[in-house]
C-alpha cells in the first residue's frame, strides 16, 4: 500500500498511499509500512518529504472494513500503530509536505495534523464523521480543532460528523493553503523542491521551535530564549556562513543542509 521513492538529485522523497480501491484507508500493515518508508527516508537524509495519496482521496481513515468491533482493541491499534507514525512524521528531521485532496478523515486528518505545510485541493472533505460508527474524533483531532475552532466549533463538529471543505478548513486556519485539486501535487512538490534547496537546519530549527510552542504553550520571553538558543546553534553551520557572504556579495546562496557539527568555533 505504501510506495517511497526517493530523488538524489533533489533530495526529496516522497511517501504514497496507494490503495485507491479503498480510498486510502490504512489498516495496521499499512502502518508498518509507512513507518518503515518514514525510516528509510530518514536514513537517505533527505531535504525534504511529499506525502500524498493516489485516486479519489488522501486517507479514508482506518480502513474498518474487516474489523469486528467485538475482538477490537482501539487502544492497540491508536497507541501502538497510529501514534508512533504519526510523532515519526512530526518529528521527521527535513520539512515535510503533505496534500490533502478528496476524503481526509480519521487517520488521515491524524497525518495531515503530522506534516508541516499541508497543501488543500479545493475539492477535499476534512474531519472525521465517527458519530456515524458510535466512536470518537481521534488522531490528533480534538487538539487540532480546540486550538483552531475553540470548544463550540470542535464539539459542533463531532456532534453533527459534517465535514469541512478545503476552503473552510485554511480559512480557520487548520492547513496551509488551498489549491486547485489538478495542480496541488505538483505545488506541494515544487514546494519541498525549493525548501530542500534551502538552508534546511534552519527549518528544521524553526520547526522544533513551533512544536515547543504548540506542546508547552511557552510564552513570548521563553520563546524568545528558544529562538536565541536555535540561531547561536545555527551560527556554526556552513549555511548560516554561506547566507551571511551570498547576501554580502549580492549573489543567490547556495545551501547544503550540511549537519550542525560541520563547522566548528
Amino acid at each position: 500500500m505504501i510506495r517511497l521513492t526517493l530523488d538524489g538529485d533533489a533530495g526529496v522523497a516522497e511517501i504514497v498511499l496507494d490503495a485507491p480501491k479503498r480510498l486510502n484507508a490504512i489498516d495496521e500493515t499499512g502502518l508498518r509500512e509507512l513507518a518503515d518508508a518514514l525510516a528509510r527516508a530518514r536514513r537517505a537524509r533527505v531535504r525534504a518529504l511529499v506525502l500524498h495519496g493516489v485516486g479519489r482521496a488522501f486517507c479514508a481513515g482506518r480502513d474498518i472494513a474487516g474489523v469486528d468491533p467485538a475482538l477490537d482493541d482501539p487502544l492497540q491499534f491508536l497507541g501502538v500503530h497510529v501514534a508512533p507514525v504519526m510523532r515519526s512524521l512530526a518529528e521527521f528531521p527535513a520539512p515535510t509536505y503533505a496534500v490533502a485532496h478528496g476524503a481526509c478523515l480519521g487517520v488521515g486528518l491524524g497525518l495531515l495534523i503530522a506534516s508541516d505545510v499541508v497543501l488543500v485541493a479545493d475539492d477535499a472533505k476534512i474531519g472525521s464523521p465517527f458519530a456515524g460508527i458510535g466512536a470518537t474524533l481521534d488522531s490528533g483531532g480534538h487538539a487540532l480543532f480546540y486550538e483552531r475552532l475553540g470548544a463550540h466549533r470542535t464539539l459542533d463538529l463531532v456532534y453533527s460528523g459534517r465535514l469541512m471543505t478545503g476552503a473552510e478548513a485554511v480559512a480557520a486556519g487548520l492547513f496551509s493553503r488551498v489549491v486547485p485539486a489538478e495542480e496541488v501535487l505538483e505545488e506541494a512538490r515544487s514546494a519541498a523542491r525549493a525548501a530542500a534547496s534551502g538552508p534546511t537546519q534552519a527549518f528544521v530549527a524553526s520547526k522544533r521551535l513551533v512544536a515547543e510552542l504548540r506542546d508547552r504553550r511557552i510564552g513570548l520571553w521563553t520563546s524568545m530564549d528558544a529562538e536565541n538558543r536555535a540561531q547561536a546553534v545555527l551560527s556554526d553551520t556552513d549555511d548560516y556562513h554561506e547566507g551571511f557572504a551570498a547576501f554580502q556579495a549580492k549573489r543567490a546562496p547556495q545551501f547544503t543542509g550540511a549537519p550542525l557539527a560541520s563547522r566548528a568555533h
